[in-house]
């Protein structure tokens, strides 16, 4: 993964691309080193087309493209494009030694560059309809404490998805019995016409409307999941939340989501993470900050400090004497770890003077003993001619 370019850069585009933007670079792109268009040096241009694929397989996903745009291709729990069109868990766009599984997102656009490459993108666009594909993704939203984003915690989750019907298999048939080819599309999930245009025969093709692109009619179907080949459930799921994530970011737990089809691997499940504001600290970056009230006489004289820590435990601290309220102190290496590295942030606090609201009798007493050794008017500071 370390040696993968930029995303962005391998499609040509920017960081704030559009949707659009990202898809016409990738139709020039595509085209242009797909293997078939490039006889001459064809293993150079498969790797090149393997990179545009695994580049746009991410960026035009909303959630990946936010994961890569965050954490770059080895964020959080391994994400990145390993397990994309080129690993067999894309469920996308991919290339094997004998052709390239079409343009799915683009309509006809495959049937028009297969009037240009033989044997390419045409003859193999039924795999995409008829065989393996990774299953749907999951999202989810979970609150944790400031604490157990601090220090990383493991949670139970009880989740909705779909799981494979233990009676049929998945198959969706019912036991004792099997899926039958579907006669229409002879098992390809498609139907394919040929037209006459003024730039010649244009091959174009249309979901089987007898098994809705699945090359497959189920005769009889399972009782228990009623031909689906999957039944709801909520199962109940680990996930470890990392020390140092941070508001809004995501955890990814792979195959936990809903099942593949055809023997496709399980999509994912995309934890997205919440953190509750603490009544204490804030935080900025992976610094924790914190407001710490200090009396007169602290400020006045100085003082050893007992500073509470996010992990509840506290640390001594000497502020010096005619400390000023609003002065800043940093406690170094108590923040927030990071999540891609070894460093970890800062524990800045600011002292507060706070002035006492009702006196003894024997303290106003020392006070006025105080005020008259001191010059109770403080000198106004002039402003220079320039203020």
């Amino acid at each position: 993964m370390a040696g993968k370019r930029d995303y962005y850069e391998v499609l040509g585009v920017n960081k704030n691309a559009t949707d659009d933007e990202l898809k016409k670079a990738y139709r020039k792109m595509a085209k242009k080193y797909h293997p078939d268009a490039n006889p001459d040096n064809k293993a150079e241009a498969e790797a090149k087309f393997k990179e545009v694929n695994e580049a746009y397989e991410t960026l035009s996903d909303p959630q990946k493209r936010r994961m890569y745009d965050q954490f770059g291709p080895d964020g959080p729990q391994g994400f990145g494009g390993g397990s994309g069109p080129f690993g067999g868990q894309g469920g996308y766009y991919s290339y094997n030694g004998s052709g390239f599984d079409g343009f799915g997102d683009f309509g006809d656009l495959g049937d028009i560059f297969s009037s240009f490459f033989t044997g390419g993108f045409g003859r193999q666009s039924k795999t995409r309809q008829n065989g393996p594909r990774k299953g749907a993704d999951l999202n989810l939203h979970m609150d944790i404490t400031f604490e157990e984003a601090f220090l990383g915690v493991d949670k139970e989750i009880i989740i909705t998805r779909n799981e494979k019907c233990n009676n049929c298999n998945g198959t969706g048939a019912k036991p004792g019995t099997n899926p039958i080819k579907c006669p229409s599309c002879k098992g390809t999930g498609q139907i394919r016409q040929v037209q006459n245009t003024i730039l010649g025969q244009v091959q174009t093709t249309r979901t089987c409307p007898e098994c809705h692109g699945t090359g497959e009619i189920i005769k009889e179907p399972c009782d228990n999941c009623r031909g689906k080949g999957t039944v709801r459930k909520q199962p109940k799921i680990k996930v470890r939340i990392p020390a140092g994530i941070d508001d809004n970011q995501t955890v990814v737990l792979r195959g936990e989501g809903d099942p593949g089809e055809k023997g496709g691997p399980n999509g994912d499940l995309y934890i997205t993470v919440k953190i509750k504001k603490h009544n204490i600290f804030t935080r900025k970056g992976n610094n924790v900050l914190c407001d710490i009230p200090i009396t007169i006489t602290q400020a006045s004289l100085g003082a050893e400090l007992e500073i509470p820590m996010v992990d509840g435990t506290k640390e001594k601290y000497k502020i010096p004497e005619a400390t000023q309220t609003g002065t800043k102190f940093t406690i170094r290496n108590k923040g927030f770890k990071s999540i891609n590295s070894s460093s970890i942030g800062d524990f800045i606090f600011t002292v507060t003077v706070q002035t006492p609201k009702k006196l003894t009798k024997e303290q106003r007493e020392l006070l006025v003993q105080l005020a008259k050794t001191m010059n109770e008017q403080p000198p106004v500071k002039k402003r220079g001619l320039f203020g």
